[in-house]
């Protein structure tokens, strides 16, 4: 356990804490839908649906989405992507060439790209055979200088999720922050861990409509977390880092659960599907189990049959390259008509 209590102050950067936010005029004046002049943007006044700057808070968006998830808005952070979101994490928190971040490969890889970006050192830990974090090397990795441990539960690629009994041990163990990463826990039956954020000040949670969603062309990513730790995220972001059309499009979406949960059915119906078939097919040595719109497969030649398959118009990825993922094929969850094209080609190329 935790020999000291969790302090966020002691982890944000020096620099961060002195900074003084750029405070753009949509800040400063905050519409309550009456009827004005805004002359105070220097913006063209010519109305085309998109010559106002957006909300920089997202405030409607944040609305729904707090109503939905049961997380007050001061616990909501939205950007340009999960990817910013992280990006942001990074720089609120870790100082260049001193700090460092744990992640657990194989594992999403803009982790290692952010760490790199930002000149933070980074600690592997690989996964267990079972795909599930070592707990106990992680505790004996961290230092004095670890800011972050990330944790992507369903993990990509291998699409499983965590133990809550190992991420809770991690949450208990270390005072620095962990970041949960649920891009695809709408297709889990795990429940979400948002609805521990109150319970543990140092964890935060990562989601992203471009999953599940299927808006993944105009970049959404949500941060759940304290209001100290979305405070902080604040000061560092863009004042329109979510621009109007983004939040005008992820509003009508997430307004319409009805049909985003009847697409999850479909998608979670195929991948039951595909788990069986893969199974049958003679050159497939395992298939995993998953939480995630994918499904990773091993095979007897990884790039032998990514070559094939892609020489007969299908793409899917290959994960061959990837720690404890030798010889393994990832495959995402399509239409009905896309996974059936899938199968026939699978079965032609079996000998």
């Amino acid at each position: 356990m935790k020999t000291t209590p969790f302090n966020i102050k002691q982890l944000v950067r020096e620099n961060v804490k002195e900074l003084k936010p750029y405070s753009s005029a949509r800040d400063e004046y905050v519409s309550d839908g009456s009827k004005m002049v805004f002359l105070d943007a220097n913006e063209n006044p010519f109305e085309n649906g998109v010559n106002r700057y957006p909300d920089p808070q997202q405030r409607s968006l944040k609305q729904v989405l707090s109503d939905q998830n049961e997380v007050a808005t001061a616990n909501i952070l939205l950007g340009n992507g999960s990817d910013e979101v992280l990006d942001l994490i990074f720089r609120a928190f870790c100082e260049p060439k001193v700090d460092n971040v744990v992640t657990l490969p194989p594992t999403y890889g803009m982790y290692k790209v952010l760490a790199n970006i930002n000149n933070v050192e980074e600690k592997e830990v690989l996964l267990t055979k079972s795909f599930q974090p070592d707990v106990e090397q992680i505790l004996e990795t961290i230092n004095q200088n670890t800011k972050i441990i990330f944790l992507c539960s369903p993990n990509n690629p291998t699409g499983n999720s965590f133990s809550e009994e190992n991420i809770v041990r991690i949450l208990e163990n270390f005072n620095g922050l962990i970041v949960i990463d649920e891009a695809y826990i709408d297709f889990s039956e795990k429940e979400s861990w948002l609805t521990k954020v109150d319970k543990y000040p140092n964890l935060l949670v990562t989601q992203t409509l471009s999953k599940a969603y299927g808006l993944a062309g105009i970049r959404l990513g949500a941060c759940y977390a304290s209001t100290e730790v979305i405070n902080i995220l604040n000061k560092i972001k863009p004042p329109y880092n979510v621009n109007e059309l983004t939040q005008q499009r992820a509003l009508a979406r997430v307004l319409h659960q009805d049909q985003v949960k009847n697409e999850i059915s479909k998608i979670l119906q195929e991948r039951k599907k595909l788990f069986q078939i893969l199974k049958e097919i003679s050159f497939v040595q395992e298939v995993y189990q998953s939480d995630a719109n994918f499904i990773l497969a091993k095979v007897d030649d990884a790039n032998k049959r990514y070559t094939q398959l892609l020489d007969m118009g299908i793409v899917i990825r290959n994960r061959t390259t990837q720690p404890l993922c030798e010889n393994t094929l990832r495959f995402t969850i399509g239409t009905l008509t896309e996974n059936e094209k899938l199968i026939t080609t699978l079965k032609k190329i079996e000998n």
